[in-house]
């Protein structure tokens, strides 16, 4: 089969599955409402109106205002931008350490092999909770730097999968006849081992994103991510840390947890067709 055609076959059997397909719908559905949430809704993220303090879900605010008088609904859109961009931007840098180093030990192996390895194991011995507390105390707080916190903490998984599968790659007959060819070690793992890897990156990305949104809510809960002027998810349900809060004024964290729970399913939906379609075994010949 040629690539159009294993592209054709993995859409029709990700399509094939309601649960990724609904994954798919909802969250492109809370990213299109994260992302033109300026031009869909009038009231500024951070705008404040001391007139409009506490007020409940009405027509007017939809989803009732703050502390201090921020609409809700603008304020949890807004601050779903930063929790998506953070998800996307650490898997990418996950993906990048990961991938880098996974490739280089699974193709030169030795002591190479040896060296990263022990790194992935002295990283991942580690509880996460620990690592990223530590690693925000160290670097700092902010969407910057949560980013490079959560993407330091998750490319050790990158890495083994990557290594793993070129440590399978590298003893394959086409390989072989590049080595024979006299192609350079570079090509060889650009053009024949890294495309072989698509499939497990693929499905790390979507699983990797829940980790990370779920990550930076925790950072931001314990004030340790995003700070202000930016919101996030997490550090919107920080607020209600306060009894008060939690208690008498459910409108203003709710909405940003029930989008948490919403966004990391549907990922995981996702995430589940997309392994489910990789699967060479579910590809017809």
């Amino acid at each position: 089969m040629n690539h159009s055609s294993i592209g054709a076959a993995r859409w029709k059997k990700f399509k094939s599955s309601k649960t990724a397909m609904c994954g798919l719908v909802v969250f492109a559905a809370i990213a299109l409402l994260c992302l033109f949430s300026r031009q869909l809704f009038h009231f500024d993220a951070n705008a404040i109106d001391l007139d409009a303090t506490l007020l409940p879900p009405s027509s007017l605010h939809w989803l009732g205002t703050d502390q201090i008088g921020r609409d809700i609904l603008a304020r949890t859109f807004a601050a779903g931008r930063v929790s998506l961009l953070v998800g996307v931007a650490s898997v990418a840098l996950a993906l990048v350490i990961g991938t880098v180093l996974g490739a280089l030990a699974g193709y030169f192996g030795g002591w190479v092999d040896s060296l990263v390895m022990r790194v992935v194991d002295m990283v991942m011995t580690f509880p996460p909770i620990i690592v990223l507390m530590t690693l925000a105390a160290v670097i700092g707080s902010g969407t910057d730097k949560t980013v490079i916190v959560i993407g330091l903490l998750s490319w050790p998984l990158v890495c083994r999968l990557v290594r793993a599968r070129i440590l399978s790659v590298r003893e394959m007959e086409f390989v072989a006849a590049a080595r024979t060819l006299g192609a350079s070690h570079a090509y060889i793992l650009l053009r024949h081992c890294l495309p072989n890897t698509v499939d497990v990156l693929v499905v790390f990305s979507s699983l990797g994103f829940v980790s990370a949104i779920i990550a930076e809510a925790g950072l931001s809960f314990l004030g340790l991510g995003v700070q202000f002027p930016d919101a996030s998810w997490g550090s919107l349900i920080s607020i209600a840390r306060e009894a008060s809060v939690l208690k008498q004024y459910p409108w203003i964290w709710l909405p940003s947890g029930i989008f948490i729970v919403l966004t990391a399913l549907s990922a995981n939906f996702i995430g589940d067709g997309l392994r489910q379609s990789f699967d060479p075994k579910t590809i017809k010949e």
